[in-house]
């Protein structure tokens, strides 16, 4: 076991640059920052849906009427993400930056909004269609706001604006400065757009989630849900926080099961796809990675250790909401099964080993 440990950790400096790496933190950050839409339309399903479970008909002007605040929140949440990540990944840009070179933020998520509806909204003769404005064009989303970002960065380092006279309002000059960068990140989505239109005639999130189905389909089942949960807890066991590298990497398969989901269930059928984020919470790390929800609980009643009870008490209202680092960091654990460590009353160091893992002697 040790030598298994031992090799895994070999990787662990790679495994900390992924999880440091500026795009997928501004993956996480952007679905962070949009989770209040995505709650609050939840809320909104769950009346319209629980109802008919238990045998209750609503009322139809009631149904249409809570499903239209679903659409306008969860069903536009490609469109909310590629702002908040396109803000997320721009503040991180903006902290490494020479001085006197920033970039509005602000300007890029009107730029990546505009970005995102080229890439992912088709005309037609009655207006545009917004099947794929929410989880359906996340990674449309993710790639109008990579775009933007970097498209601004690349203006402001090497002073591609229009400059004003000191005397004009500030207000009115980041105006000037801003419409190069927000011309050529809007004019990249709209080239990529009538490339795949005139290659495929489809939109470019229509052909991105066709080109992925079939990864989609293979990851929804058990040996999935074994590999993406498993593998959160392995990053934790060498000391990467797992879900900073794993779920940037599986949001566009939950969110889009889900809503896959909502479109099974109104058409009468069962709702077949998996992974969803509800599997996550719910499922695969109830309490937090690794399922914790219990671990708390146990401490407080079962443990002799004062610490131990101590830990539980303080980290049991967290992991109820799924947040475990104060059980995962506080709670003591041997670095080694030695027999000192098997007493009945051990005495737990602060000393920190190597592994980052508390010690503990008879």
């Amino acid at each position: 076991m040790e030598a298994l440990v031992k090799r895994i950790e070999k990787f662990k400096p790679f495994f900390d640059k992924i999880a440091a790496n500026t795009y997928l933190g501004a993956i996480r950050d952007g679905f962070l920052t949009a989770m209040p839409a995505i709650l609050f339309s939840s809320v909104f399903l769950l009346i319209a849906s629980i109802p008919e479970i238990v045998g209750i008909t609503l009322p139809t002007e009631l149904t249409v009427w809570l499903n239209k605040v679903y659409a306008y929140t969860m069903g536009i949440v490609g469109l909310l993400v590629s702002a908040t990540t396109a803000r997320s990944l721009a503040e991180s840009m903006n902290r490494k930056m020479p001085s006197g070179k920033t970039i509005n933020a602000t300007s890029i998520m009107l730029a990546s909004i505009c970005g995102f509806l080229l890439l992912a909204v088709t005309q037609t003769e009655d207006g545009f269609t917004t099947a794929y404005m929410g989880s359906k064009g996340l990674i449309a989303a993710f790639l109008s706001a990579f775009a933007s970002c970097n498209i601004y960065r690349f203006c402001a380092l090497r002073d591609i604006t229009i400059h004003m006279p000191k005397e004009v309002p500030g207000v009115i000059s980041q105006m000037f400065r801003d419409i190069f960068p927000f011309s050529f990140s809007v004019f990249f989505c709209a080239v990529i757009e009538r490339v795949m239109y005139a290659g495929f005639g489809i939109t470019f999130a229509e052909g991105i989630i066709t080109l992925l189905q079939p990864l989609f389909t293979a990851a929804d089942g058990y040996l999935g849900i074994c590999l993406i949960w498993g593998a959160m807890a392995m990053f934790w066991f060498i000391g990467v926080h797992g879900p900073s590298i794993v779920e940037p990497a599986i949001a566009a398969i939950i969110y889009t099961n889900v809503e896959a989901n909502l479109q099974l269930v109104n058409a009468g059928e069962h709702a077949s796809n998996v992974i969803t984020a509800g599997l996550g919470n719910f499922v695969g790390t109830m309490g937090g990675t690794g399922a914790t929800l219990v671990v708390p609980f146990l401490l407080m009643l079962f443990a002799k250790s004062k610490q131990l009870k101590a830990v539980g008490k303080t980290s049991f209202v967290p992991v109820c909401f799924a947040v475990n680092e104060p059980l995962l960091f506080g709670a003591p654990s041997c670095s080694t099964p030695t027999s000192s460590c098997r007493s009945s009353s051990p005495r737990w160091s602060t000393s920190r080993s190597s592994s980052s893992s508390w010690t503990c002697s008879a």
